[in-house]
This record gives C-alpha cells, sequence and structure tokens, in this order.
C-alpha cells in the first residue's frame, strides 16, 4: 500500500515484529527536540552540549543495553526488503557505541561511525571508522554518501540531503518504533528532507525503518 501523503509503500510487517513496551510517548523532551530540528528550528550550541552530555553518561552502559537481536532486525529488514545497495560507502549519523557497525559488518563495502559523543564512540568495535561530529554541520564534502544511516538519530534534513549523492539512499531506523524517544514517522522523515522523496518503510523486530530515495533517482 502506497501512503497518499508521502509517496511511501507500506510494505508488510516482517514475521518477527514485536510491538515494543511503552516507553516514550509525544512528550518526551528528545522527541519534541526531533520534531523541532527536523522541521526547521535551529539546533543550538547548548542543544548540543545537553544531547552531548546525555550520551557521554549512558555511554558505559549503551553496548550491553543495545545488543538486542529484535533491535538489529529494523536495519537488516530494511537492507534484504528495502533494495539498499551494500556496495558504496555507508555513512552512519547518531552511530552511538556502534549498534549498526556491528550488524553491518560483513555485509557492506565501506561504513564510517559519526556521533556527537566521544564518549559512546570510544565504546564502538575497533575496527569502525570513527569520527567525533555535529550531524548539524558536518565535517564531509557535497556528494560524499552511497547511503546514510540514522538509527534512533536526530535528522538534520539539510546536511544529509547536502551528503548524498544524487542517486542515494536515506535510511532511517527506530528500533522501538513509534516509542522510541528520538522518533519521526517515516512519512515525516520524507516530508522534512528537500525536495520530493519515495522509498519503502515496514515494522520488523521491535521497530520501524523507511529507505527513500530522491524522486528524481528512482
Amino acid at each position: 500500500m502506497t501512503s497518499p501523503t508521502s509517496g511511501l509503500v507500506e510494505l508488510p510487517r516482517h514475521p518477527d515484529y514485536r510491538p515494543p513496551e511503552p516507553f516514550a510517548g509525544p512528550g518526551h523532551p528528545m522527541r519534541r527536540l526531533t520534531r523541532a530540528t527536523a522541521f526547521g528550528e535551529s539546533w543550538t550550541r547548548d542543544d548540543a552540549a545537553r544531547v552531548t552530555e546525555v550520551f557521554d553518561e549512558l555511554a558505559p552502559s549503551w553496548s550491553s543495553d543495545h545488543v538486542d537481536p529484535l533491535k538489529a532486525a529494523p536495519l537488516l529488514d530494511a537492507i534484504d526488503r528495502g533494495g539498499v545497495p551494500t556496495d558504496g560507502r555507508w555513512i552512519e549519523l547518531g552511530s552511538g557505541t556502534g549498534a549498526g557497525c556491528r550488524a553491518l559488518d560483513g555485509r557492506v563495502d565501506e561504513h564510517v561511525s559519526l556521533d556527537l559523543s566521544y564518549r559512546m564512540l570510544a565504546h564502538a568495535p575497533d575496527h569502525a571508522l570513527r569520527v567525533q561530529a555535529d550531524s548539524a554541520q558536518l565535517p564531509l564534502a557535497d556528494d560524499t554518501a552511497d547511503v546514510v544511516l540514522m538509527i534512533n538519530m536526530i535528522l538534520f534534513p539539510l546536511e544529509v540531503d547536502r551528503i548524498l549523492r544524487p542517486d542515494g539512499f536515506v535510511v532511517w531506523i527506530n528500533t522501538l518504533g513509534d516509542q522510541t524517544p528520538i522518533h519521526l514517522p517515516p512519512a515525516d522523515v520524507a516530508a522534512a528532507l528537500p525536495g520530493e522523496w519515495t522509498g519503502c518503510t515496514a515494522e520488523a523486530g521491535t521497530g520501524c525503518w523507511a529507505v527513500l530515495r530522491r524522486a528524481a533517482a528512482s
């Protein structure tokens, strides 16, 4: 089924889908920040400092708390059913302690992990190519990514659009679906990105995913 407002094809739920436990609703502070940033409110130094502090504190336990296979399932399903190429350069924004890197190990040609929190990156796998950076101002050239991956990540639409190659893919994952603190529905992700986008979306594990491409490249 295709959403009439977003142009996204809604695929059937993966057989392993499990509804997430209630965790974070619309009033969660990170949810409000995610929506505000995606739809044009300024990302300030204070915002960056607060988010860094939160995730620096969470870093020691993050690796052990985010290894549930059900949380990796949305990413693997997105690759399988979303038609995302595994060759080329994958750039993951908000990579944290490397859950995405671990899930993609041996599956993709090149993976670069970027995160605002140095302490999060310090817990990433040793083989990971890690860059500490604010995704509001990425230290990357234009058109440098074949795939931009975001797992439970705040969306910075202009920067994603800038670094993504014209025929590239955006992969958006919320590992707890609408109970993820940093959550945007796939249709809102497509609406926030500059220009027209098409793609598909589905639920898998305990979460949801979307694979998006510019309409002109589809």
